[in-house]
């Protein structure tokens, strides 16, 4: 099991999450975060302080972001396991699910 990052994050990536990952396994793409599925250890402390309540655990992502998992998952599958967030550094890629969402803009 394993925690996922959903659209509210898309074009927002406050990050605040990825202070908080004590196992750095919050990769950053080009307009939405991702949890790596195998270095995640499920602990939770990403959850609480995501300001726009993006992230679910695996089972508990609403019906209209399910395909968010496996966003999360595959975008991966170009990565690879580099071992740290911190390692790999910013990815000028997303999965195609985020790729082809129209620019979201946030009001504040």
């Amino acid at each position: 099991m394993t925690y996922v990052i959903a659209q509210p994050c898309v074009d927002v990536k406050d990050k605040a999450c990825i202070e908080e990952c004590p196992v750095d396994c919050i990769y950053e793409g080009q307009r939405s975060l991702y949890i790596h599925p195998d270095e995640c250890v499920d602990c939770g402390a990403c959850e609480p302080v995501c300001p726009v309540e993006a992230i679910y655990y695996e089972d508990d992502v609403p019906e209209q972001w399910s395909e968010y998992y496996k966003a999360n998952v595959e975008f991966f599958d170009t990565l690879g396991s580099p071992g740290g967030a911190a390692r790999a550094g910013a990815q000028d890629f997303d999965h195609p699910v985020i790729a082809t969402l129209p620019l979201q803009v946030r009001e504040d």
